[in-house]
């Protein structure tokens, strides 16, 4: 069985950084592609950043580009989220999640995953 532990959630002001953390465990974390997802309040989960089976590749929403940074450290089996010039409408609950398939480069689709942690929230006050 997998399981995903993320944290580093906190209450910030805006323009605040932080660095969320994920712990995997349970499946053979490195070749596995990961994302990081949020959830706000009353909104749909929506794609924040993902990271390639191999970490060669990252990508990101157009809403988080250039502030976000996705890393991962396989050694450790974590995925990271560096969170930089935090908004308000940052605010949400952080999830991370693991690929069903390995060996893939760009997973997008949140289908894509059957692994989630219980998320780690994140407030961003103005």
């Amino acid at each position: 069985q997998v399981k995903l532990v993320e944290s580093g959630g906190r209450l910030v002001q805006a323009g605040d950084s932080l660095r969320l953390s994920c712990a995997a465990s349970g499946r053979t974390f490195r070749i596995y592609a990961m994302a990081w997802f949020r959830q706000a309040q009353g909104k749909e989960r929506e794609l924040v950043a993902g990271i390639s089976w191999g970490g060669e590749h990252t990508y990101y929403s157009d809403s988080v580009k250039g502030r976000f940074a996705i890393s991962r450290d396989n050694a450790r089996s974590t995925l990271f989220l560096q969170m930089n010039s935090l908004k308000p409408e940052d605010t949400a609950v952080y999830y991370c999640a693991l690929d069903k398939q390995p060996y893939r480069d760009y997973v997008r689709n949140v289908l894509s995953f059957d692994a989630w942690g219980q998320g780690t929230q994140v407030t961003v006050s103005s």
